[in-house]
């Protein structure tokens, strides 16, 4: 699944980096400027929102800032 990010966070998503969306942990898979890739397997999709999610939907994003730099 590919996502849209502000360019302001985009500094801090990094490949095999973590980030959060709607509330569940998620590995980076594939970063660019303004998107971010991540896979995501059945049972997650069955037990999270991600599941129910359409094409262009907004959800909440969060950065893990510290984990860049160690």
């Amino acid at each position: 699944v590919t996502v849209s990010l502000p360019g302001e966070l985009a500094r801090y998503v990094v490949e095999k980096g973590s980030i959060t969306v709607d509330g569940i942990s998620l590995t980076v898979v594939e970063a660019t400027d303004d998107t971010f890739s991540v896979s995501l397997i059945p049972t997650t999709l069955a037990l999270t929102t991600l599941g129910h999610k359409q094409p262009g939907a907004p959800v909440n994003l969060e950065v893990d800032v510290l984990a860049k730099y160690v």
